[in-house]
């Protein structure tokens, strides 16, 4: 499998062009001059406003971007010339940036009937978007196709398979998705209400990109019906998952399972007691690292972030920070964000929101 590598300052600078440079004050242009990779995060200033901001990986702010209201995660491009912002559900927008210039984004409005779960993917060669959506009036989870190269005119759609499509990822394969079906069911009219807890269904659905037909599905043993599956990071051959428990979340269930190639079985991670107890029944993000087996994942209820070693199948470490979500790999560590403006090493007069995404590009393909 191919492996994701991160976009280090001078690939990201010749792909986003010489443009990215000047549209930056001097502190913002020395701070991209000294930054070994590039990060964006969505936040709620201090004047109440909703954005977008790259970051370095030392917390220091690139460049800020306006969305219309708050947004949930971002999903950049393979080259790291161009991001995208998703509004948190049930919004209904989604936000294109152009990380060469100034220029405010560009809006994507969801089509009549549609909202916008938070999170998408670029095809691998950047000429369509996808992202998990809801038809809200037929209970069912869906992904719209939008065209890149057409204004990103919106030509259709697949069913996801399951309701409640939040977090998705393509394979390496390029050819493949896999969607993290919460399985729980949303209505706009009824905003944050979860309308069929009783009976959700969650599952890992993988779905050929190019036909939308589904390939296979995974679920949870029926026990473990109420483990929403909300967010995935990838690792070689395994798709590692985060849920968020719509149950008795004082059972301290493991919350972190894994889905792996090898063996097509899809099982919960055996976490200490103590652990699963402290994520209070809610994992907001969870992010890999290739270089040296980690993943990571966070509970902003639980205000911690648990290091896990895969290899030896161990919690490593513990962070303990009042609203800590965001998390992405940063050479063999990992930079994560709180609800209180921490982002890295630094302090701002931002709120953070619950996602860090990180400019890739796949090794052997060329930016």
């Amino acid at each position: 499998m191919q492996k994701p590598m991160l976009i280090d300052r001078r690939t990201f600078l010749a792909s986003a062009g010489a443009a990215f440079l000047t549209g930056l004050n001097d502190g913002q242009a020395r701070a991209m001059q000294k930054a070994d990779a590039v990060f964006a995060s969505a936040f709620k200033g201090a004047d109440g406003s909703y954005g977008i901001a790259t970051m370095s990986e030392n917390g220091e702010l690139l460049h800020r971007y306006s969305l219309p209201d708050r947004g949930h995660d971002t999903v950049w491009r393979a080259d790291g010339a161009q991001l995208i912002a998703f509004a948190r559900r049930p919004g209904t927008f989604a936000a294109v940036i152009d990380p060469s210039n100034k220029a405010p984004p560009t809006i994507i409005n969801a089509a009549e009937g549609r909202h916008f779960y938070g999170h998408g993917v670029y095809s691998a060669d950047g000429a369509l978007l996808y992202a998990t959506e809801n038809d809200f009036d037929n209970a069912r989870g869906v992904i719209g196709i939008y065209n890149t190269r057409d204004s990103f005119k919106r030509i259709g759609e697949f069913d996801a398979h399951g309701i409640g499509p939040h977090d998705m990822e393509l394979l390496p394969d390029g050819q493949t998705l896999v969607i993290a079906n919460g399985g729980i069911e949303t209505h706009p009219d009824f905003p944050r209400a979860k309308l069929n807890i009783a009976s959700m269904k969650p599952n890992l659905a993988f779905i050929n990109i190019r036909t939308g037909k589904l390939i296979e599905s995974f679920k949870l043993p029926d026990d473990q019906h109420k483990l929403s599956i909300r967010h995935m990071a990838l690792m070689e051959s395994t798709v590692w998952f985060a849920c968020q428990d719509e149950g008795d979340h004082t059972a301290g269930r493991s919350l972190v399972g894994q889905f792996s190639f090898d063996n097509g079985a899809i099982q919960m991670v055996d976490l200490p007691e103590t652990t699963a107890a402290n994520l209070r029944g809610y994992v907001g993000s969870i992010a890999a690292n290739e270089q040296n087996g980690e993943v990571a994942f966070t509970s902003p209820r639980g205000g911690i972030m648990v290091r896990y070693d895969t290899r030896t199948q161990k919690v490593i470490s513990t962070t303990r920070s009042d609203e800590i979500c965001g998390v992405a790999a940063h050479d063999q560590q990992f930079i994560w964000s709180n609800g209180e403006g921490r982002f890295g090493p630094a302090d701002h007069a931002k709120l953070w929101d619950n996602h860090i995404s990180t400019a890739k590009r796949l090794s052997g393909r060329k930016s």
